[in-house]
């Protein structure tokens, strides 16, 4: 090396001050995570308790935030996702013990719960706050700590609802660092983060270069792809119904959930009828002439046009120069063949639903299976009476979630069925995702099973399970802990001296 070379060698590199305090954050996390994972079940529904009470209160104001941050989707719509997020979600989960030992006597087995233990969890900007509720939850509910990476262009709403639920989860006896969130999140920071070794797993819930990149991290990861769900209407429907479910659906929230129906197929017999009921449930059914001109305005450059996400149907129209009624609520391109590739039969998380016709089912249903494999593993729906054809239909989907005669966006996210309640969509193994279940809090435990040989004879009632768990009190330790306020700025200081003791030690041998 020259002695140019070795002059202008940066000698200090400055630390980046938000991987520092993210770094931190996670260190907490796994602090927070060792106590946490002793508390009983009645200590854990108490927070549980706690945090859902207050995110309930405060889900209208925080639906007003992330509308105003972002730009997407309808403030009363998200006011409703988050509250779902809170009372109904953990009286969806209330019954069932992810913390007490199982005794099976008949199988000689016993079984201890094991937590995670730090979950690193992505939320993406069009669901900012439920999926912060979301996923909170469910780490409070498996004894996990939580460390959220927000999406940059949601980061101020996602983080107040964090530490607002923070507050909440350890004023009811949590340690302090069990629910936390990166203030200031770029892609080298969680690409960084995801790859620690103190994250136990990641839920990845976002863009398709997200959620691979978490399953390239190196460690555990549940991960989501897109979505992009055909709705199947059959003769056997009542098509006034239908049409009513499927432009609310598509028009809640302005369609930025991934369950949003993203093409309507119907058969050539019935798609009259069918236009009609969608016009008179508030769609506007376009002609030629506007479903090209939504086609360029969608679709005309590079991709998708991402000012179109969650905008409102009327506003979409005026971009695209299609004039419609006020009160429009979706827009209806219809695309005569249903064969062809049309780029209107990709993903739209925005209201615009493509309409199509086969000439028969089973055209219709070849159709939807070549659509839907561009959201592969994720949802379809079914509207009709006829059961061979809805198990014809479901069988040959590659998707894990079929609604029946119910929209799709609230019901295969489990709010409008009886499926978990979730904002993260496990597409497994047709979408490349290591779990095809709505992911619950049972994702997030492992257990411990002791198995005794099959011919011995144990009396397992004997043996003395009450140390597995303790009441949740914290102890004076823990209290000490939070009392004290985050060392951000002494832990970048920390590391700077570090840095500038090796530089100065490099220094001296240089010198020798």
């Amino acid at each position: 090396m020259s002695e140019h070379q070795v002059f202008n060698t940066p000698r200090l590199e400055v630390p980046d001050r938000s991987l520092s305090r993210a770094r931190m954050k996670v260190d907490r996390a796994a602090w927070a995570s060792r106590y946490f994972r002793n508390f009983n079940r009645k200590a854990v529904l108490e927070i549980a308790e706690s945090i859902a009470e207050a995110g309930y209160n405060r889900a209208g104001e925080f639906a007003e935030l992330a509308v105003s941050e972002t730009g997407y989707g309808v403030v009363e719509h998200k006011k409703l996702k988050n509250q779902l997020c809170t009372y109904e979600l953990l009286n969806y989960y209330r019954d069932l013990d992810l913390v007490t030992p199982r005794v099976d006597a008949a199988r000689q087995i016993i079984e201890l719960a094991k937590p995670a233990g730090v979950v690193f969890a992505l939320a993406p900007a069009t669901n900012p706050v439920a999926t912060v509720y979301y996923k909170a939850m469910l780490a409070v509910l498996s004894r996990n700590a939580i460390v959220i990476s927000p999406h940059p262009a949601a980061k101020k709403t996602s983080v107040l609802a964090a530490q607002h639920l923070a507050a909440a989860a350890e004023a009811a006896g949590a340690p302090s660092g069990l629910i936390q969130c990166v203030e200031e999140p770029s892609i080298p920071l969680v690409q960084d983060i995801m790859a620690s070794d103190r994250i136990n797993v990641i839920i990845a819930t976002g863009g398709t270069a997200m959620v691979r990149a978490a399953y390239s991290s190196g460690n555990p990861a549940l991960g989501v792809g897109p979505g992009n769900a055909v709705a199947y209407v059959d003769p056997s429907a009542n098509v006034a119904a239908t049409a009513k479910c499927l432009v609310d659906s598509k028009s809640f929230d302005n369609s930025v959930l991934c369950t949003n129906e993203s093409v309507v197929i119907t058969l050539e017999k019935n798609r009259g009828n069918l236009e009609r009921a969608l016009r008179s449930a508030g769609a506007h059914i376009c002609n030629e002439i506007d479903t090209d001109k939504l086609r360029n305005y969608l679709f005309g450059g590079e991709g998708f046009t991402l000012e179109a996400i969650g905008k409102s149907a009327r506003w979409i129209a005026e971009q695209a120069g299609v004039r419609v009624s006020p009160a429009t609520k979706v827009l209806v391109p219809v695309v005569a063949t249903p064969g062809q590739d049309d780029l209107l039969f990709h993903e739209k998380l925005c209201p615009v639903l493509t309409l199509t016709a086969a000439v028969d089912f089973e055209q219709a249903v070849t159709f939807a299976k070549h659509t839907t494999r561009r959201g592969a593993g994720h949802s379809a729906a079914f509207h009709g009476d006829n059961s061979n054809r809805l198990v014809d239909f479901s069988q040959k989907m590659p998707v894990y979630r079929v609604v029946v005669n119910a929209p799709c966006s609230q019901g295969a996210a489990g709010f409008a069925t009886h499926l978990p309640p979730t904002f993260t969509i496990g597409t497994g193994f047709a979408g490349r995702s290591s779990v095809g279940e709505n992911v619950g809090p049972q994702h997030l435990v492992h257990w411990t099973r002791i198995a005794y040989a099959k011919d011995s004879k144990v009396n397992l009632e004997s043996i003395d399970l009450s140390d597995v768990t303790t009441s949740g009190n914290p102890t004076a330790e823990v209290q000490s802990r939070k009392s004290v306020t985050e060392p951000v700025d002494s832990g970048v200081r920390d590391e700077l001296r570090r840095l500038i003791l090796e530089e100065l030690q490099n220094l001296k041998g240089d010198a020798q």
